[in-house]
């Protein structure tokens, strides 16, 4: 008997070119004997309804989008219980993950390390009742991505995200945030802050510091102090394009859970999307909680 897939795919992600590749990665699914079910996104929440609803009956999930299309898919296959490997076809703007992942860009190349593949188990992210793959973030730059008009993205790709950011410079707004880790708590004003399991962000590579690992069990926290003059501003502007990590003007640790308090909502995104505003967030690793296809 065949093998059961579902394959799960964003038309609009990217330019588009899911769409005159998709019929010979349907064959390659095919020809490795898999019978595959064929679900476009129409719109937010199709691909985690689609992947929560038949992830129990098949043996593989494949997944063709961005960063936010994979997202939903891992929120999906959580919330049913299920531990089906997930196979990423990257097709976004910048698919931070994909490449931390060392998944390739060539979308056929990429399908044949879905059904060639070895599992990898994976580290995702608990942010109060939600989920992330792999970064959930606020403050400067945060709200570029899902601002950000999606022809700007597929024209600029990951530039689309710094020159939308630089825009914000002039009025940065900071955040007096109690955060909760270990045995530590840090009371202090910061413009930004990442919780991350990736080796780049915005397609910024070496930005979430050394030596990352996406299942080691922690994550690798990254906050932004309030500037204090333009030479403050200056030190975090050449840290973040160094990629380099500045005491002086960030607070920077790795942890498997932490909390972060705020005296009024503060806005998040998760994966790139709008996460919701909160006054608090626990946010915890789950350690190898989802199966990835890599190579």
């Amino acid at each position: 008997m065949k093998k059961k897939a579902l394959f799960v795919y964003n038309p609009k992600a990217g330019k588009a070119m899911i769409r005159g590749k998709l019929s010979e990665i349907l064959e390659l699914l095919e020809q490795s004997g898999y019978e595959t079910t064929v679900r476009p996104t129409t719109k937010k929440g199709d691909a985690c309804e689609y992947v929560r609803d038949r992830s129990p009956e098949v043996e593989l999930v494949v997944c063709s989008g961005g960063d936010g299309t994979l997202d939903e898919v891992v929120t999906g296959m959580l919330s049913s219980g299920g531990i089906t490997p997930i196979g990423y076809i990257p097709a976004g703007s910048t698919n931070d993950f994909g490449g931390s992942l060392q998944l390739p860009r060539n979308m056929l190349r990429a399908a044949q390390i879905v059904v060639n593949g070895r599992d990898f188990p994976c580290d995702v992210g608990a942010f109060n009742e939600d989920v992330f793959v792999y970064i959930a973030a606020f403050g400067l730059f945060t709200e570029v991505s899902y601002e950000t008009a999606q022809d700007v993205k597929n024209v600029l790709g990951h530039l689309a995200y710094l020159l939308e950011g630089v825009k914000r410079l002039s009025s940065i707004r900071s955040y007096p945030l109690k955060v909760s880790y270990e045995d530590q708590v840090v009371e202090d004003e910061f413009i930004f802050g990442m919780i991350t399991n990736s080796v780049s962000v915005g397609g910024f590579k070496q930005i979430t510091g050394k030596n990352v690992e996406l299942d080691d069990g922690v994550f690798e926290v990254t906050l932004i102090r309030r500037p204090r003059n333009p030479l403050e501003l200056n030190a975090v502007v050449a840290a973040l394009l160094n990629r380099d990590i500045n005491a002086d003007c960030m607070l920077y640790f790795r942890t498997d859970r932490l909390t972060i308090e705020s005296p009024e909502p503060m806005a998040w995104t998760l994966d790139g999307e709008y996460g919701g505003s909160h006054e608090k967030v626990t946010i915890r690793n789950r350690h190898k909680a989802i199966t990835i296809k890599t190579k």
